[in-house]
């Protein structure tokens, strides 16, 4: 077989080990040549990626927030650029606006195979507060999806509700659109921690975005403090820059009122993953969320909100427990549950596990992922 030489476009170099590891590891034991283009590569991340996977990365201009069109024909180009000049064979985009223009450059160079991937929709569909602005950044991204999915061999999803709002929403064709399912995790890597009792300790990951449900979060962890102050909660994620970050001084405000310890970043969760008792993700909508991935791969239960996407990582009942979003006593509720009965902790939690071996081994998932694509 011919080698086949594979360029994936991303949006942020940090993130790549993480989130696309599996699937590099793949690519480099099939002997595939493959180039990682991300707009903010350092010397030290691109020769560790290299030593780790064989990969090689390239840096293409992007500004990751907002739409400025000279700023996205500027990406564009250099886009088509470097298509032109590398001849891949297949092109792989994640996120919006690889999705967009990455597909769109790979279309005008002649790539003859070019696949995206929606991890997630972001804020401008995210429902609840509408603004103009927010209606005129989805009409002009739908526009843009129209076209550049029309040029696309398939369209990946993680779940089905965004599947189906791209296809009824004539975004991309039913024969192109691929429910994947969530990325996964390498469950190696995440390895169940014995469960973690005392105190009753609730951690969300995200970055600190009004959409994550941040607010949710710190509000129900005041109402469950005014009852049983000796619960702890973890705030695990950094300040953003997109239209509904949380400021530095609200996040100290809850820190000061005692509400919750916040961890700003953190190289690796597991250690405070090992802590906690419930992992908690209140979020509007999501893909299927990484973070909850790996707090089920570390058999922790989960309480998140039943939108698109977080619905995906529980079965209520079960593993957890579903509650509406944007509602902080229906949150404390489902949190109190278990400082009232601490024996779900351990049962539900050893049902996220199971859950996460089902359905989020990234070994099997990206072996799908190759295999529609046909990358044997």
């Amino acid at each position: 077989m011919p080698k086949v030489k594979v360029a994936i476009v991303v949006t942020y170099a940090p993130e790549v080990s993480l989130f696309r590891g599996v699937f590099l590891q793949l690519l480099k034991v099939r002997q595939r040549e493959t180039i990682v283009l991300a707009p903010d590569w350092a010397p030290q991340l691109s020769a560790a990626l290299e030593r780790s996977t064989g990969a090689r990365t390239l840096n293409y201009p992007l500004q990751r927030t907002g739409i400025n069109p000279l700023a996205d024909l500027k990406t564009l180009g250099a886009l088509i650029l470097v298509s032109r000049r590398l001849r891949p064979d297949v092109v792989v985009t994640f996120q919006a606006k690889p999705n967009v223009y990455g597909i769109l450059a790979a279309a005008l160079a002649g790539v003859p195979r070019r696949y995206a991937v929606v991890e997630g929709l972001g804020f401008a569909f995210t429902p609840g507060e509408e603004s103009l602005k927010k209606r005129l950044i989805r009409a002009i991204l739908k526009g843009l999806y129209r076209l550049s999915f029309s040029l696309a061999h398939k369209v990946f999803f993680l779940n089905p509700d965004d599947l189906n709002e791209f296809v009824s929403g004539g975004l991309v064709s039913g024969e192109k659109a691929v429910l994947l399912g969530g990325i996964g995790v390498p469950l190696e890597e995440w390895p169940p921690a014995p469960p973690h009792l005392e105190p009753p300790t609730f951690t969300l990951i995200a970055r600190l975005l009004r959409e994550k449900g941040v607010r949710e979060f710190a509000e129900a962890a005041r109402r469950i403090k005014a009852q049983y102050p000796w619960a702890r909660f973890f705030l695990i994620g950094p300040l953003d820059t997109n239209p509904g970050a949380i400021l530095e001084g609200e996040v100290r405000a809850w820190v000061d009122e005692g509400l919750l310890e916040w961890i700003p970043w953190a190289d690796d969760v597991r250690p405070y993953l090992r802590q906690t008792s419930v992992y908690v993700l209140p979020s509007y909508r999501e893909g299927v969320p990484r973070s909850t991935q790996e707090a089920m791969a570390m058999a922790r239960p989960v309480i998140t909100t039943d939108v698109p996407g977080c619905r995906e990582t529980v079965v209520p009942g079960v593993n957890g427990f579903l509650v509406p979003p944007r509602d902080p006593q229906a949150l404390a509720q489902a949190m109190e549950r278990f400082i009232l009965e601490p024996a779900l902790i351990s049962r539900m939690g050893a049902e996220s596990r199971k859950l996460a071996e089902e359905r989020f081994d990234a070994w099997k998932v990206n072996e799908r992922f190759l295999r529609e694509m046909g990358i044997e």
